[in-house]
């Protein structure tokens, strides 16, 4: 455990789901598409055929390469140095939260529509970027081509603007409606963790 924390520079779950993360997406997307329609979330079956695993599994699976790359890119730029700032245990309890949260509001949307299935671990990524805000609320990152670091909360909102209109759009099986329960997911979070977290951003946003 101690190599694997020095390998990772103390985020070994951090590592660990986005090395799950890759694994089953590119296996799914290239080699065994039956893994993807195996673990997609149903909500409108999930009791009915007892899916309950699929609440897990369906975030590690993506629609498409660009999705995949996404996500990924967004996590790591982001879950290591939070994983570091506030532990391994409370980290991956952050992530299953996120993930779980994300699950229920699209449970409560779709459930009444057998035709209805999704994936992706956008939910989890995005309780984990805003999470990451109230630790890091000046960081930035940098995207190519662009050519300025792109502020971390100008980044989050872009991505849940984007995402309002992706969900409008209603294409494909990304679940763009669990983005938003992902984003108060992360924040409820630390709110309920780290009380004092909230009020050092509530501080730092006063100036």
């Amino acid at each position: 455990m101690d190599t694997l924390i020095k390998l990772t520079h103390g985020a070994p779950a951090a590592a660990l789901l986005l090395s799950t993360m890759l694994l089953a997406s590119l296996l799914g997307l290239f080699v065994r598409p039956s893994i993807i329609e195996r673990n997609l979330f149903r909500p409108h079956w999930l009791v009915r055929r007892r899916e309950y695993a699929t609440l897990i599994s369906s975030g590690f699976i993506h629609a498409d390469l660009s999705h995949l790359l996404f996500n990924a890119f967004t996590f790591w730029a982001f879950a290591f140095s939070l994983e570091q700032r506030i532990g391994t245990a409370r980290f991956a309890w952050l992530y299953a939260f996120g993930l779980l949260a994300s699950d229920a509001g699209t449970w409560l949307m779709h459930r009444h529509n057998p035709d209805y299935r999704t994936l992706g671990a956008s939910g989890a990524i995005l309780a984990v970027l805003f999470a990451s805000i109230v630790y890091f609320p000046g960081a930035a990152i940098f995207i190519l081509p662009i050519p300025v670091p792109i502020p971390a909360p100008l980044f989050a909102l872009s991505y849940l603007a984007y995402t309002y209109y992706a969900s409008r759009q209603q294409r494909g099986r990304i679940n763009h409606d669990a983005h938003l329960s992902g984003a108060l997911a992360g924040i409820v979070f630390v709110a309920l963790t780290d009380a004092q977290a909230i009020g050092q951003l509530l501080s730092y946003l006063r100036g």
